[in-house]
Parts: C-alpha cells; sequence; structure tokens
C-alpha cells in the first residue's frame, strides 16, 4: 500500500460471481451503492475497458451527486478497475480523484474475499476521500451489496 490508496479487505460468505453481478447491474446498483439513507436513482453501466459509468446517489436532503466515469480492466467475476479521470470513452475529467479496483478472490465454499483499493491522484486527496469517511462509508455499502448478491 502507498501513502495514495485506501484499502478495504473482507471475507464474506457469497459467492464472487454474486457479489460482480452487483457491482456490474445497475438494477442492482441501484440498491447498495450508496450508504443508506442515500439512494440511486440512477445508474448506467457499460462494463467493458473503455466503457463508461454514471452512477447519481441522492442524499436525504434532495441534493444529488453524479458520478461519471470509465472503465480500465475488467475480468468478469474476478476484477473491476475504474476511474473518474475520465467523464466518458477518454474525455478528461474537470478534476480526477482517483483509481478503484475491486477484487472478488474466489476463496471456495460460497466465501469470497473482497477487496476495494482507491489509488488516489495526491496524498491530500487520499486523506480528503479518508475524512469523508472512506472505510466506514465503502464498508456500510459492502454490507448493503452483500445483502442484496445473497438474495440472488
Amino acid at each position: 500500500m502507498t501513502d495514495r490508496e485506501l484499502v478495504l479487505t473482507r471475507i464474506v460468505d457469497v459467492p464472487a460471481d454474486k457479489l460482480y453481478r452487483g457491482w456490474t447491474e445497475p438494477e442492482l446498483m441501484k440498491q447498495w451503492f450508496a450508504p443508506k439513507p442515500f439512494t440511486v436513482p440512477v445508474a448506467e453501466t457499460d462494463v467493458r475497458p473503455g466503457g463508461s459509468s454514471f452512477v447519481v446517489m441522492k442524499g436525504p436532503d434532495g441534493n444529488e451527486y453524479p458520478n461519471r466515469g470509465v472503465y480500465l480492466d475488467v475480468v468478469p467475476g474476478e476484477k473491476i478497475v475504474f476511474t473518474d479521470a475520465f467523464t466518458e470513452a477518454w474525455t478528461p475529467s474537470d478534476k480526477p480523484f482517483f483509481v478503484g479496483t475491486i477484487t472478488f478472490e474466489d476463496l471456495g465454499g460460497g466465501q469470497t474475499r473482497y477487496t476495494a483499493v482507491a489509488r488516489h491522484w495526491s496524498v491530500e486527496d487520499k486523506q480528503a476521500h479518508e475524512q469523508m469517511g472512506f472505510h466506514e462509508g465503502w464498508g456500510i455499502c459492502l454490507d448493503q451489496l452483500v445483502e442484496v448478491a445473497r438474495a440472488l
């Protein structure tokens, strides 16, 4: 881990393929992608290297937080790498913040080692993400993802 990375790793009792579906199917993403009481009214994905994503998180106060990004690498059922450095195709964003890598390691017996790595452009961005509640927020979202994936 570098001084610009935040990492969340947990072993969960859900098969890797179901967690991957939760990350790639828009209707499933809407159910878990933001920590409650936030909601996700919009989730659009084109899950392939170079494909774009658009996710809107809506706060309990009604404010919406649109997030555009591009997938850099995708290994179905195993890994998703995405960034907000691009908004679509290869159009640069106004302010790149991080590259996210999600891995789903099948441990057998229905268990998966889930790892989320956020690699930031600067130490300051990493610290800001940490202060925004990376570990708590991403942990809550993982709990919500596990709940959704178990129902598949």
